[in-house]
């Protein structure tokens, strides 16, 4: 009988340091792929390895600057890989470096998160024998510069700053991040939804609100061969097979088929209507599982109620990563900041799970702001420990940096501002004949006469 050897390491429970972290998930083939997806530059001080690392690191540090949280960054990146070359010292090359990345790099690196996330996780992830996923959308506010406002139009109503459209998918069993795609602010969800197909893996259940129950979509779905449990609005055309059962109709088979669709001559889309009670209101969702045993009201009721998770995404990234307004001024600085940032809430949601997963608690969501405070805690030891004299600057050398640039700049107050009228220069002065009162008035006054 073999006896296992006293001396044999067990293996580690998870990553033991954030670095640890990204290296599992950024694994040597994804930078393999990211490598061959970047511009031939061998010379560049930005390499892709250095560059992704930092637009992570600034996306979790705190500043209230682009430079600041590029400094912490930078030192990050340096003190944990003290054998590699330095990245360049000024944010400004950095964004520069950025702009020439294209942006299909970055989805490379979003893609192979989540493939390693599917991996790490496995069966973990579905829920009542599927793989629920919550589709939604919000708008990104941008600055407001000349060439954003002509190229990034706003979708709200009147005169307002430029906006990005961000459609997300979520699995709704752990509140990760799954898949993204961007748009203009008066963007088309649905044409987003149906770009987000292809990266819904087998099993999966799309589960959205009463904005997204396009035909086009539900087509698109059922021939990929996905389930979806979608809200209905209230002017959603259902059609009952039995007409004397119209009046207490509640559940079972209909047909959707919008009017636009029936004057295009297009087949109606058999679907389930299931009606969950409410208190204030009843909720009618439509799916495409038509048997009844493999989607029960009550999975289809748990499934609708997470549906809130989808917020919980945006308010991690609007409110924990200060995301409600973007830094860039440029179009391409702007797509490659919401990769790069949704990137990091990717990487940040799926090291919580992988650590909930690893400890037993796989139904347990991870919290976002705690995970984030635990990364700024590590960044904070790692630079305030390993950083060498080289990297360290004193207090002293820190003020011999502080000056104004000398470049001119332009003047903000002419571009037009929406709900504000233009600025009205003084007129010159009256100019008036003196009378004989007040010239008496001044000589007793002036000079006591």
């Amino acid at each position: 009988m073999s006896h296992p050897c006293p001396r044999a390491r067990r293996a580690p429970a998870g990553p033991a340091s954030l670095v640890d972290a990204l290296r599992y998930f950024l694994t040597p083939p994804l930078w393999k792929q990211v490598r061959a997806a970047l511009p031939g530059r061998k010379a560049s001080r930005w390499q892709a390895q250095p560059l992704v690392f930092v637009l992570l690191a600034m996306t979790w540090c705190t500043g209230d600057s682009a430079p600041e949280r590029f400094e912490t960054a930078r030192a990050f990146y340096v003190a944990t890989h003290p054998r590699r070359r330095r990245p360049g010292a000024t944010c400004a090359g950095s964004h520069r470096a950025l702009a020439r990345v294209p942006a299909r790099a970055l989805r490379v690196a979003a893609a192979a998160v989540r493939g390693r996330l599917a991996q790490a996780r496995g069966r973990a992830l579905g829920v009542d024998g599927f793989l629920p996923f919550g589709c939604d959308g919000s708008r990104v506010a941008c600055p407001r510069g000349a060439e954003l406002e002509r190229r990034l139009p706003s979708g709200s109503t009147g005169e307002a700053t430029p906006q990005v459209w961000v459609t997300a998918l979520v699995h709704l069993g752990t509140g990760l991040l799954w898949a993204w795609r961007l748009g203009k602010g008066d963007a088309d969800e649905r044409q987003r939804l149906r770009q987000l197909l292809a990266a819904l893996p087998p099993r999966a259940l799309l589960v959205a609100d009463a904005a997204c129950p396009a035909y086009d979509v539900l087509r698109a779905l059922n021939g990929a061969g996905r389930a979806f449990l979608i809200r209905l609005p209230s002017r959603a055309p259902l059609y009952v097979p039995d007409k004397p059962a119209l009046k207490k109709y509640r559940e079972g088979p209909v047909y959707y088929r919008p009017a636009r669709e029936q004057r295009k001559g297009r087949p109606p889309i058999p679907v389930r209507l299931v009606r969950l009670r409410r208190r204030d209101a009843d909720v009618c969702l439509i799916t495409n599982v038509l048997d009844e045993r493999r989607l029960p009201r009550k999975a289809a009721g748990k499934f609708s109620r997470w549906r809130w998770r989808n917020g919980g995404l945006f308010r991690t990234y609007k409110g924990a990563l200060k995301k409600v307004k973007l830094c860039s001024r440029t179009v391409a600085q702007v797509r490659r900041e919401l990769e790069g940032s949704l990137l990091a809430v990717q990487l940040l949601l799926a090291q919580g799970a992988l650590a909930l997963h690893r400890a037993g608690e796989a139904d347990v969501l991870p919290s976002p702001r705690q995970v984030l405070a635990a990364i700024r805690a590590e960044v904070r030891d790692i630079t305030g420990a390993y950083l060498g004299p080289r990297q360290r600057r004193t207090y002293w050398q820190r003020l011999e940096q502080a000056r104004r640039d000398s470049e001119r700049r332009k003047d903000k107050a002419r571009r037009p501002w929406p709900g504000r009228l233009p600025p009205r220069p003084p007129r010159p002065p009256k100019t008036l004949k003196m009378g004989t009162d007040l010239k008496e008035l001044v000589e007793q006054t002036l000079y006591g006469l």
